[in-house]
C-alpha cells in the first residue's frame, strides 16, 4: 500500500498481527509524514513576518541584506535538490519557502522607501540569473560548488541580523513565531535527511539552520521588552 511515496503495508501488516511495527519499518514511515508535515507547515512559514511589518507598518530592526540572501540559499537550495531527483517530501517546503522570502523581500522593499539604485540593481541580477539556476542550465561542476556555497550564503544571511540584533539590543520586527518554525524545521528536516539518505550536503544545511535560526531565536527571548529606534527603511 503505497500513498504520496509513503509505503503503509510494513506498519498495517504489522498491526494487523497484533504487533507494533519494527523500526526499520517505523522509522522510514515516521520521516516521511514529518517530511510532508514540513512542507505543509512552510506554506505559511513566514507570514507571521509579513503580517507584522504590513500590520506595523516598519521594518524597524531589520537587516535587509540578511532577507535578499535568504533568497539566494532558498533558489540554489531548490535547484540542487530538482536536479538531484529527490523525493519531494524531502525538500518540498523550499518551494513555498522561496516564494514567502520572495513576497518578505518585496514588502521589505515597500517599507524601505526609497529603495537605493544598488538595491535595484541587486534584485535585478537576481531576476535575471535565477531562472537559469532554477532550470539546471550550468555546468554540473558549477553548480555542486553552488550548492556548497548556500550552506555559506544561509550562514552569512543570518549574521548582519543577529549582529544588528546585538547592536540594538533589540529585535524590532522579527517574527518570534517565524523564528521558532524555522527552529523546528531545520531540527525535524535533519532526521528526515537521515533517513531519506539525502546527500551530506543537505544534511549540513539542516544542522547550520539549527544553529543560526536559533541563535535569533534565543536574541528575540532575550530583547523580548526591548525597544530599538524607529529607522526609515531596513538596512
Amino acid at each position: 500500500m503505497d500513498y504520496l511515496g509513503i509505503d503503509l503495508s510494513c506498519a498495517i501488516g504489522s498491526l494487523k498481527d497484533g504487533n507494533f511495527p519494527p523500526k526499520d519499518c517505523l522509522l522510514p514511515l515516521i520521516s516521511k509524514l514529518l517530511g510532508y508535515a514540513i512542507v505543509a507547515a512552510s506554506t505559511t512559514v513566514k507570514l507571521p513576518q509579513i503580517l507584522k511589518i504590513v500590520n506595523h507598518k516598519s521594518v524597524r530592526g531589520l537587516s535587509l541584506i540578511a532577507f535578499e540572501l535568504e533568497v539566494v540559499g532558498y533558489t540554489i537550495a531548490l535547484a540542487y535538490c530538482l536536479h538531484n531527483g529527490l523525493p519531494f517530501s524531502a525538500y518540498g517546503e523550499l518551494v513555498f519557502l522561496l516564494i514567502q522570502a520572495l513576497i518578505l523581500v518585496a514588502v521589505i522593499y515597500y517599507y524601505s522607501k526609497p529603495v537605493g539604485i544598488t538595491t535595484w540593481i541587486r534584485a535585478l541580477l537576481y531576476c535575471a540569473v535565477a531562472p537559469t539556476i532554477l532550470a539546471g542550465q550550468i555546468d554540473p561542476i558549477l553548480f555542486e560548488a553552488l550548492y556548497a556555497s548556500q550552506h555559506a550564503i544561509f550562514f552569512f544571511a543570518r549574521v548582519p541580523q543577529i549582529w544588528k540584533n546585538f547592536s540594538n539590543k533589540s529585535t524590532g520586527e522579527l517574527s518570534f513565531l517565524t523564528c521558532l518554525m524555522n527552529v523546528a524545521g531545520s531540527l525535524v528536516r535533519v532526521f528526515t535527511s537521515v533517513q531519506e539518505k539525502a546527500p551530506a550536503m543537505v544534511l549540513l544545511g539542516s544542522v547550520l539552520g539549527i544553529a543560526t535560526n536559533g541563535a535569533v531565536l534565543s536574541q528575540i527571548i532575550l530583547y523580548w521588552n526591548s525597544q530599538v529606534p524607529k529607522e526609515k527603511k531596513a538596512e
